[in-house]
């Protein structure tokens, strides 16, 4: 059984949108996350993730940010059993909308007017755990149980490099590291699948990615950020950015 952490979400362009004096930015976003997790075999997750953030940064050079959000948890194949007198008739883990937090912190040196490269680290959690019924037959005997997902968290390191070009349009991409863990339990235990009192730790399969965006200024204060992530898998979101 394999849970996912909860979803990161974007990184944003490596230079900071606050203003150079010093302010406050706000955001609005939606994410779509997919990735492999594993612990004997390899599952499938996705998540749905949408938040609000607010920002602090300075000189156009650092700025540390935090967001609350909700998001689901949706795995595949999650309960297929090992055992010859065991079958799952439900196989798929789905949860609705749980509160998910993120904080963040980065930096920015500017080559040139044009060019600059910068590093973040992002870290997020859940605040409440994600539970689903396993339903399924053992010896001819039908048998339901809570499945739970718990302590999800994730903490992500990457550095980028940032082109700005007419009209005022950021193009950035660059690599990342990320860890990811979670807990999984059933409330009881079904032979095949889990004893009751088995804590089983899922991580992320891969341990590296890429990421990719493009950050467009709209209407005075307010700019559209759109990024891409992979690991094993792709994701994609976007995000309103306002600054004060």
């Amino acid at each position: 059984m394999t849970p996912a952490a909860a979803a990161g979400g974007m990184f944003g362009p490596p230079q900071t949108s606050s203003r150079e004096s010093g302010g406050l930015n706000t955001a609005i976003g939606y994410w779509y996350h997919e990735d492999t997790y594993k612990n004997d075999t390899n599952h499938q997750i996705r998540q749905h993730h949408v938040y609000s953030q607010v920002s602090y940064g300075s000189n156009n050079i650092w700025e540390i940010y935090g967001r609350i959000g909700v998001s689901d948890l949706k795995i595949f194949d999650v309960s297929k059993s090992t055992h010859i007198l065991t079958a799952t008739i439900k196989d798929h883990f789905e949860e609705n909308w749980k509160f998910v937090g993120t904080l963040g912190a980065k930096g920015f040196f500017p080559v040139n007017s044009i060019f600059g490269i910068g590093a973040f680290i992002q870290t997020g959690c859940s605040f409440s755990n994600y539970t689903d019924n396993l339903v399924g037959i053992y010896r001819s005997t039908p048998f339901t149980d809570d499945l739970k997902v718990k302590n999800l968290w994730n903490v992500n390191f990457g550095i980028g490099a940032q082109v700005t070009v007419p009209y005022g349009i950021k193009l950035y991409a660059g690599p990342f590291v990320y860890y990811a863990e979670a807990d999984a339990q059933l409330a009881s235990g079904i032979p095949g699948i889990q004893s009751g009192d088995q804590r089983i730790i899922l991580k992320n399969k891969s341990i590296a990615g890429g990421y990719f965006g493009v950050d467009v200024p709209l209407a005075k204060g307010f700019r559209l950020n759109i990024e891409g992530q992979y690991t094993d898998r792709f994701s994609i979101g976007s995000a309103i950015t306002y600054t004060y």
